[in-house]
């Protein structure tokens, strides 16, 4: 049976807005499996970038528990959940986040050097990664001579640098047009296939849906149904 990479126990967040309550995230209990693929679906302002927050432990609940690799994340120091996580979830974001002074090469290594990878192992590491996403050619180039595409190819080969057994991406195609998004969800189904990562995706796009084994909804801070496979709804009693 696989285990649970990330667990969500009777998770709230609630942002205090003056002597308001804004409720973002209510009472949501959630495993995602080791090997599951699951997309999390939801209008704007439905709560899925702070569902998204928790299940890559960026944030903590103002109630309830977030469970990564059997760790209550409320239990560890600064240093221990960054290294824990830096260890364990890779991210892919919107906006690419690649630091526009470090060529490719440069970009996919760095989440090694956190990590303390010797240098020769974490530049072999990262010439794979590009070679796998189709960057053979392009590793010495700086962000700003790589298309759209090709930026957010370098973003998920630094997604995986550190051999990551979850890997979330936000909306990784919506910065991009319908043929390259879809070249890059193959790439991550791709990484799920052949390596068995678990692989989470936000996105707003049914399309981007399809790919995936697993649909969580949410709306207005609440699961609403899934595709139960590697992504159980524990409801709560």
């Amino acid at each position: 049976m696989p285990e649970a990479v990330i667990k969500l126990e009777d998770v709230w967040k609630i942002h205090k807005l003056g002597k308001v309550d804004l409720v973002a995230l209510k009472d949501i209990n959630l495993e995602i499996d080791e090997g599951a693929f699951v997309t999390i679906m939801g209008p704007s302002g439905s709560g899925k970038s702070t569902l998204l927050n928790m299940i890559g432990c960026l944030d903590f609940p103002t109630k309830g528990k977030v469970i990564l690799k059997d760790k209550n994340i409320a239990n560890l120091t600064e240093d221990q959940l960054s290294q824990l996580r830096g260890r364990i979830i890779g991210f892919v974001f919107q906006e690419f986040n690649l630091l526009p002074n470090l060529t490719a090469l440069e970009n996919v290594m760095l989440p090694m050097v956190f990590q303390k990878t010797p240098v020769e192992k974490r530049e072999k590491k990262a010439k794979e990664l590009l070679e796998a996403v189709g960057l053979k050619e392009r590793i010495t180039h700086l962000p700003t001579e790589l298309s759209g595409g090709e930026r957010q190819r370098v973003a998920i080969a630094r997604a995986f640098a550190n051999d990551p057994e979850l890997v979330i991406a936000d909306e990784p195609t919506g910065n991009l047009d319908s043929i390259t998004g879809k070249k890059i969800m193959e790439i991550l189904t791709d990484f799920h296939k052949r390596e068995g990562k678990t692989i989470v995706v936000v996105s707003h796009d049914p399309q981007i849906a399809s790919y995936s084994k697993d649909v969580i909804n949410i709306k207005d801070g609440q699961i609403l149904a899934n595709h139960q496979q590697g992504a159980k709804v524990l409801w709560s009693k």
